[in-house]
């Protein structure tokens, strides 16, 4: 059974940073691809950032450059670094794993606001 739990979230002013994390149980998270999304009140959910296998990375066009994601073998954890937050990065964020087709998991979300 795949669980993925978030943590890192919180409130804090604009320029400010944040770092989630993302554990993972029941499957490695080096073996598959991972991604954080966001989900900003009264919007779709969006990507931020995936991070594949074989370790490429990409970054939605808001957050390149402000935000890193990175994920550690030894404690099977995704984290998401967010620099330079500003009120548009507000949101829950979650941290999705996909395994095949078929099998795709999501967390529970972690909240982030940012103040202006």
């Amino acid at each position: 059974q795949v669980q993925l739990v978030e943590s890192g979230g919180g409130l804090v002013q604009a320029g400010g940073s944040l770092r989630l994390s993302c554990a993972a149980s029941g499957s490695r998270s080096l073996l598959n691809h991972m991604a954080w999304y966001r989900q900003a009140p009264g919007k779709e959910r969006e990507l931020v950032a995936g991070i594949y296998a074989g370790g490429t990375t990409k970054y939605a066009d808001s957050v390149r450059g402000r935000f890193t994601i990175s994920r550690t073998n030894a404690v099977n954890t995704v984290y998401l670094q967010m620099n330079s937050l500003n009120v548009e990065d507000t949101g829950v964020y979650y941290c999705k794993m996909v395994i095949d087709p078929a099998r795709t998991y999501w967390g529970q979300g972690t909240q982030v606001t940012v103040s202006s």
